[in-house]
């Protein structure tokens, strides 16, 4: 859904531009009661994966494919605040170094990717566990209806800032209808991976996911063939079995095999935004991304004529500048934090 520039017209891109910028000082506020000792390692490194899964294209219709979006899966892992950071960093990674993405609609799709899916993921999955079973289960079923909800949210969002400031004169209720229908779509592929990422992570390490803390229940007694609670002990939702370095490392190779090598075989099909906008006619006005002569520009590495190599070296290339950028991002508001604490 990297919206580019060109279609939203100069005003619109301005204001969700002031948009972005108080969303991003505002998340990093709040990250620095998120960022501790379990999140800030975490942290670049599901900025990471978000870029790696953003590669891999999958069909949800005819002609049509969808990409992560990711911000469900970052506010569920890192928390919201963190979330928003996250794919923040993505998007500005993307946009300046890959050619995806607008510069000038950086603003339209920081507000749209980053800040709206993450709200609405975030509030959706905070309101499920409330009402459900504490458990591993139940996180992971509200991370799958959070991000499928997340998605055409997304898609609504770029509607109505298409209503405000498109640069063609079309029917808005037909993008509106071909939007949110094939997103919809598309959030069932995001509700997927979202859920068996986070039921994955929580399976070995629960104190890693920032939305399954406080899940605990209590310890379970028989007494005269009945189950009751164990006053004064807790049981957490999983055991943890793996170390936090080793959990790191694993997510770091699986984002560089996806980025580097299974990213070769993802869908080709336009995404769901780039197929309405050419049947809608809201493409008319597009214009060249000033990074179009980027040595990256594409998902490529400029000057290698294998398409298998050119595409798996740009993937891993963009997993390590992330990972570098993100994990540097959240340091330095980590270490701001300790400061202040300090003070």
């Amino acid at each position: 859904m990297h919206v580019p520039d060109g279609f939203i017209d100069a005003p619109v891109s301005a204001a969700t531009g002031v948009v972005a910028a108080a969303a991003i000082a505002w998340s990093l506020r709040g990250a620095r009661r998120e960022l501790d000792e379990r999140t800030a390692p975490l942290a670049g490194l599901v900025a990471a994966f978000i870029f790696a899964v953003q590669m891999l294209n999958f069909p949800v219709a005819a002609g049509t494919s969808g990409h992560l979006l990711g911000g469900a899966l970052a506010a569920i892992l890192v928390g919201p605040y963190t979330g928003v950071l996250c794919v923040s960093v993505v998007l500005l990674m993307q946009g300046i170094l890959f050619a995806d993405g607008g510069l000038t609609a950086l603003g339209v799709n920081i507000t749209d990717m980053a800040l709206t899916t993450t709200v609405v993921a975030y509030a959706v999955f905070r309101g499920l566990v409330k009402v459900l079973p504490r458990g591993r289960r139940s996180v992971t079923v509200a991370s799958f209806v959070a991000a499928l909800l997340s998605v055409p949210a997304a898609a609504l969002v770029f509607t109505l800032l298409y209503a405000l400031g498109g640069t063609t004169d079309v029917s808005i209720g037909k993008v509106a209808t071909a939007m949110i229908g094939v997103h919809v779509l598309i959030g069932v592929g995001e509700a997927a991976i979202t859920a068996l990422t986070v039921g994955a992570v929580i399976a070995v390490r629960p104190d890693l996911v920032y939305g399954a803390r406080g899940l605990e229940r209590r310890l379970k007694l028989r007494v005269n063939g009945e189950l009751v609670d164990t006053p004064g002990q807790l049981e957490p939702v999983a055991a943890r079995r793996t170390s936090h370095r080793k959990v790191w490392l694993t997510g770091l190779a699986a984002s560089l095999l996806l980025a580097g090598f299974v990213s070769f075989y993802a869908s080709s099909n336009p995404d769901g935004l780039e197929k309405v906008a050419a049947d809608q006619g809201i493409d008319q006005k597009a214009k060249e991304h000033a990074s179009a002569d980027s040595p990256l520009a594409d998902y490529g590495v400029k000057d290698v004529e294998d398409a298998r190599v050119s595409g798996g070296l740009a993937g891993v290339i963009g997993v390590g500048v992330t990972v570098v950028a993100g994990s540097g991002v959240f340091w330095a508001v980590r270490r701001r934090r300790s400061t202040s604490q300090a003070a």
